[in-house]
């Protein structure tokens, strides 16, 4: 079983995938983690030189050959993996899909802290991050909803997010 976990940067996929994956002693796979060992390359360092469509494209080839494995694995995808060409429909048929969901607030706090990573915030302040996140949200809630399960990741411990999932896919 292929286990993908979907949903805006800052949701906790990277930290939840890494318990899920332990817990179930499956593979984990972070697919930006993925795409930069390939390329050799920062997923900044991609947008920056070769820019975004280019980097969709690299993540496109990536996603569809994890998910033609038959391995037991938990795939971190980035937050826009979704949204682009029809990926949301590949990684449902070929794998369980949940979507990580977290309020406008909860990703703003966590995002702020990190923002040298994540491109895409990188130069906006932080009073005006609740804003961008609510625009960019309302764009792609649109394909994270149609993940197979939700789970709401505000105000709890990963150690019971992780319960929750699992709890929900094998039911």
């Amino acid at each position: 079983m292929i286990i993908s976990l979907v949903g805006y940067m800052g949701s906790g996929k990277s930290h939840i995938s890494k318990i899920l994956s332990e817990k179930l002693n499956f593979r984990l796979i972070d697919l930006d983690k993925e795409i930069s060992k390939r390329n050799k390359l920062t997923i900044p360092e991609i947008f920056a030189k070769k820019g975004e469509i280019y980097f969709r494209k690299l993540e496109r080839e990536a996603l569809e050959e994890i998910l033609a494995t038959e391995e037991n694995l938990v795939l971190s995808l980035g937050g826009g993996t979704p949204a682009y060409y029809n990926n949301m429909e590949i990684i449902n048929s070929n794998s369980r899909s949940v979507f990580m969901r977290a309020s406008v607030g909860t990703l703003a706090e966590r995002l702020s802290k990190q923002k040298e990573k994540r491109p895409l915030i990188a130069n906006i302040a932080d009073e005006d991050l609740p804003e961008f996140i609510a625009k960019h949200l309302f764009e792609r809630n649109a394909f994270y909803s149609k993940a197979q399960f939700h789970v709401v990741t505000d105000n709890r411990q990963p150690e019971e997010i992780v319960a929750e999932i699992i709890e929900k896919l094998y039911l």
